[in-house]
């Protein structure tokens, strides 16, 4: 069994970073009297612009061997260089996890999975800050090459221009959705704390990832989050966090009453139809793109349409709403229609313009 499938949800919590040997272990000991499996701290902080607290390196890494000691919690932390992964190992940190940041950067992940080849040590990948499946797999697929075990992927979002008002990462949920697609066993943690960026939105995002069953949750813990010297804003108290626990609802991926199955087996049945008759009317409507191509060739057309596509664009979503459908979603999903007519299209018009040559 995996590391990280010990029953749902799998909690990772502690301090954004180990500021003191006092937090560290004024954390650890409340966080012990709690279903947490890992305590987390940053030791090397990666930070956007120089100047601002990037950890306390060396001397952590002994305040968390000394929580680990005292309060029997096992300990993870962030590497981004090969010799973080030589001191970590040196001090007894039982698992690491791969930041967004070096996610991103292929070459980066290759040289921390050669120092981990050999290494029987548990390892999480956050997603790239680009919001990229494949760049997410292929960090995955690097540390299963270099011979480790037990892998968990963590969601924490994906970077964008600015700030929302809801988070500070975008959570676009397809993306993990596609990657437990593609490896059905990876267990996901979600960490709402970077999604979210506020401690007052933890809760729901954390709740959400339940109820996508996601495997576990990693939540940035504090016990005076106002004083902490880095990501104050998104972190919760050891009591806050306790409370939040109290209150998930953890829903399960089958059920045992039959009836419900049936009604359940039923109701796919008639979505794959429907899904069908999606594929069909798909089919039919490509078929007049390349009709239309046609008439555009022979006329002299362009393939694009800015006057057609905003046409389309409105009394789509405008009919989307009517039928009780997010606007926002039928253009999205018309926005990839129309990409693949146009292609269509633009191969007719080009293969005219190669005949002629």
């Amino acid at each position: 069994m995996s590391y990280f499938n010990t029953g749902r949800p799998f909690v990772i919590a502690g301090p954004c970073s180990a500021e003191t040997r006092e937090q560290v272990m004024e954390t650890a000991a409340a966080l012990a009297q709690m279903n947490v499996q890992l305590f987390r701290a940053g030791v090397w902080k990666p930070r956007t612009r120089p100047g601002n607290f990037e950890g306390n390196g060396d001397e952590a890494l002994a305040w968390l061997k000394e929580a680990k000691e005292q309060y029997g919690i096992p300990i993870t932390i962030e590497v981004a260089e090969p010799e973080h992964i030589e001191k970590a190992l040196r001090y007894g940190i039982d698992v690491l996890w791969i930041g967004a940041r070096t996610t991103v950067n292929p070459f980066q992940v290759q040289r921390l999975a050669d120092a981990l080849r050999g290494v029987n040590i548990p390892v999480m990948v956050k997603n790239p800050v680009t919001p990229d499946a494949d760049l997410w797999l292929g960090a995955i697929e690097r540390m299963e090459q270099a011979g480790i075990k037990d892998i968990a992927a963590i969601h924490r979002g994906f970077s964008t221009y600015g700030k929302t008002a809801l988070y500070r990462n975008q959570p676009n949920w397809a993306i993990p959705v596609e990657l437990k697609r593609r490896l059905p066993e990876l267990p996901i943690i979600c960490d709402p704390s970077h999604i979210t960026g506020r401690r007052d939105k933890v809760a729901d995002i954390a709740q959400k990832a339940m109820d996508m069953g996601f495997e576990g949750l990693m939540i940035e813990t504090h016990p005076r989050p106002d004083e902490a010297w880095s990501d104050a804003r998104q972190q919760i108290t050891p009591e806050e966090l306790r409370e939040l626990l109290s209150w998930l609802v953890i829903r399960q991926q089958h059920t045992a009453d039959m009836s419900k199955q049936a009604q359940l087996e039923n109701l796919r049945q008639q979505m794959d139809n429907v899904d069908m008759e999606i594929i069909d009317l798909l089919a039919r409507r490509m078929e007049l793109s390349e009709q239309m191509g046609t008439v555009k060739r022979d006329s002299n057309m362009t393939a694009y349409q800015p006057a057609r596509w905003r046409e389309i664009v409105q009394t789509r979503g405008a009919h989307a709403q009517t039928r009780m459908l997010s606007k926002d979603f039928v253009i999205a999903l018309y926005e990839k229609i129309h990409d693949e007519s146009i292609k269509k299209q633009l191969a007719i018009l080009q293969a005219e313009e190669k005949d002629a040559r």
